[in-house]
């Protein structure tokens, strides 16, 4: 079966659902399988793609932020699976709400080069239009992101249904208040809202043994959410789970929780170092279970990839950065004035105020001749 088994502090056992191991085996499982008899060899191919060009975008945006032309950027890598998976299970019509590091979620949510760079450059304060791409732009806030997901969610209930609300969050955030307090108004209101919970196993410095003694699973039936916990190295163990989900939530079932397992290999952004708090061997363990390998392995079983077909999706990865590139360098300076439009639908005295007193600051360079206020 295609389960893997974690036993917490009380005895009790937490199922983990797999559908394709590490090594690329194809295992059987009585709930998912159902969710994805539809899924082609060229859905598959795609969600591959996807990864891939995933992966080579996050790398050149590290890259990017390395060579100063970004101030700052959170890597994904490893984490590919869990944002791949759970996108394609997605709708047009559902709204996505999520933290810092779901940039592959944004990209396949049709985000442009130019709109995933403009925040990380400093150039604007956010990155797209939500309402273009149905995605609010990333919480920097830890978990805030989940109440506006069952505010949402809770709307939707009032407008009829048909829809859901998506909120992404990592496993530190389910100490935060605003998690349970959101999970909480969820369950009681049965808005429909997916708990999408990628336990990257680290909040920043700490392990996720010290956030929570039981698996991060175990808590959503506190709540009377239904629960599962996925693999989240399995893209098609992840798109399994979220279309079932999913399906809750757009028949009137309410809010589920999911907890994918993944691992992120690389730091919780590129001003951390995480050699300094996890050992080698267990960045080695998890290596062994990369979610791009592992679907690589799978698919050369079953005779639908090959050399050529890995060398063409590499193609159109690094186009992918290169246009990620070149929009980010190309990005127009912001005027320095603009930091204070859109903050308000309407004026301000506040920031009226402050605007003015900007503007006599920048006035001072002006008046001095060194431009610094064009």
């Amino acid at each position: 079966m295609g389960k893997v088994h974690q036993e917490t502090a009380d005895g009790k056992v937490v199922a983990c659902h797999q559908l394709i191991t590490a090594t690329g085996e194809r295992m059987a499982d009585g709930l998912l399988d159902g969710f994805v008899a539809d899924v082609t060899a060229g859905t598959l191919q795609k969600l591959l793609q996807d990864m891939v060009s995933m992966r080579r975008i996050d790398a050149e945006a590290t890259a990017l932020q390395r060579q100063g032309e970004l101030a700052l950027w959170p890597p994904l890598l490893g984490q590919e699976a869990a944002q791949a998976g759970s996108a394609h299970a997605l709708q047009a019509a559902d709204f996505v709400f999520s933290t810092y590091r779901e940039s592959g979620v944004a990209y396949l949510r049709g985000a442009k080069p130019a709109e995933l760079m403009s925040v990380w450059r400093g150039n604007n304060n956010s990155g797209w239009d939500p309402y273009t791409l149905n995605m609010a732009t990333p919480q920097i806030v830890i978990g805030a992101q989940t109440l506006h997901a069952t505010g949402y969610g809770m709307g939707i209930v009032l407008d009829g249904g048909g829809s859901l609300a998506m909120a992404y969050f990592g496993d530190g955030a389910t100490s935060q208040g605003d998690v349970h307090e959101s999970m909480v108004f969820a369950a009681s209101f049965q808005a429909p809202v997916i708990f999408f919970c990628q336990n990257n196993h680290w909040a920043i410095s700490e392990p996720v043994g010290l956030q929570s003694t039981l698996p991060l699973a175990a808590r959503g039936p506190g709540y009377g959410i239904p629960t599962l916990q996925v693999d989240g190295n399995d893209v098609l163990a992840v798109l399994a789970a979220t279309r079932w989900a999913a399906e809750r939530a757009r028949t009137g079932g309410g809010p589920s929780f999911i907890e994918a397992l993944t691992y992120r290999m690389g730091p919780h952004t590129t001003a951390d170092d995480p050699t300094r708090y996890r050992g080698v061997t267990e960045l080695e363990d998890w290596a062994q279970k990369d979610p791009i390998a592992r679907l690589q392995a799978y698919l050369r079983s079953q005779g639908i990839f090959d050399d050529d077909m890995e060398a063409g999706m590499s193609a159109t990865a690094d186009a992918a950065a290169t246009e990620l590139r070149q929009a980010c360098i190309a990005l127009p300076e912001p005027a320095p004035l603009s930091v204070f439009d859109h903050v308000y639908v309407t004026d301000h005295p506040v920031l009226d105020r402050q605007r003015r007193q900007y503007q006599q600051y920048l006035e001072q360079f002006a008046a001095a001749g060194d431009g610094s206020a064009s």
